[in-house]
């Protein structure tokens, strides 16, 4: 018998790896399960049942559940090279969801140890920016060059201060992909890079957002504060945003644009 077996997750691909996770079981109701029991199904979860016990303990945030929750994405380390792996991305966004240190510590070896690849790589990677995981620069190096402009675009938002990550998050300046490029610049503007200046005023001034917004203080010179003032009169969903980076920048025309934007209007004048 051929020792290559069926990657559980392709229909065409066939691949060396584990023997797939046991039974499709019969669906649970995890919303009835207490945190201890909720846990303690986790890990062996039958198909059908580990990204609802995933999503379950994401909702509640149990800290608790993170041993767990690594333990499931392990069971299907080597399967979705060319699939969304649902049981492994339901646990990577619970663990997203619970967060802290431990959460981040997971997700780093989660992606370091390669056992999640293909898409699920990217639901990965995005965990890993939204719990601060500590990538190594060699993993999140090769993150930022890879060929998903998903992931490389994740994998900005995860950037730290070291030399050959900033030299990447330069080169991605240029990317085809605007949304790398932008991603890019935010990642260097968190970073006091004032290579991120012209690309982060583009942004404020055609697709700002609150990650924008938040990436600016620390590299903003005086247009820069114009524009955030201009966000905050003109976009609401964005004035608390941009008030708050204006009053983080120690400059005495941030704090006036500031001033001025919190100034009430004038009342309307009465007609004679």
């Amino acid at each position: 018998m051929s020792e290559r077996q069926l990657d559980l997750f392709s229909d065409a691909t066939v691949r060396t790896g584990p023997s797939p996770p046991p039974s499709m079981g019969q669906p649970v109701s995890a919303a009835d399960k207490d945190d201890a029991a909720l846990i303690a199904a986790i890990p062996e979860a039958s198909l059908a049942n580990g990204t609802l016990l995933a999503a379950e303990a994401g909702r509640r945030r149990l800290a608790g559940a993170i041993p767990a929750l690594a333990a499931l994405c392990r069971r299907f380390k080597g399967f979705g090279a060319d699939r969304l792996v649902p049981e492994q991305a339901a646990a990577l966004r619970a663990l997203g969801e619970i967060g802290g240190h431990e959460a981040g510590q997971v997700v780093s070896g989660l992606i370091s140890r390669a056992v999640v690849q293909g898409p699920t790589l990217g639901v990965a990677v995005d965990a890993a920016a939204t719990v601060h995981a500590p990538l190594p620069p060699s993993v999140l190096g090769s993150l930022l060059q890879h060929a998903d402009p998903g992931i490389r675009a994740a994998a900005c938002r995860c950037a730290r201060r070291s030399p050959e990550v900033i030299a990447l998050l330069i080169r991605l300046l240029e990317d085809r992909d605007r949304a790398v490029a932008g991603s890019a610049a935010c990642a260097l503007g968190r970073l006091g890079r004032s290579d991120a200046r012209p690309g982060l005023k583009q942004l404020l001034r055609e697709a700002p957002s609150v990650d924008v917004v938040e990436s600016v203080p620390a590299i903003a010179d005086e247009e820069c504060m114009v524009l955030l003032g201009r966000l905050a009169r003109t976009m609401p969903d964005l004035a608390d945003a941009a008030i708050d980076a204006l009053e983080s920048i120690d400059h005495p025309r941030a704090s006036a644009i500031a001033a001025a934007v919190r100034r009430p209007p004038p009342p309307p004048v009465s007609p004679s």
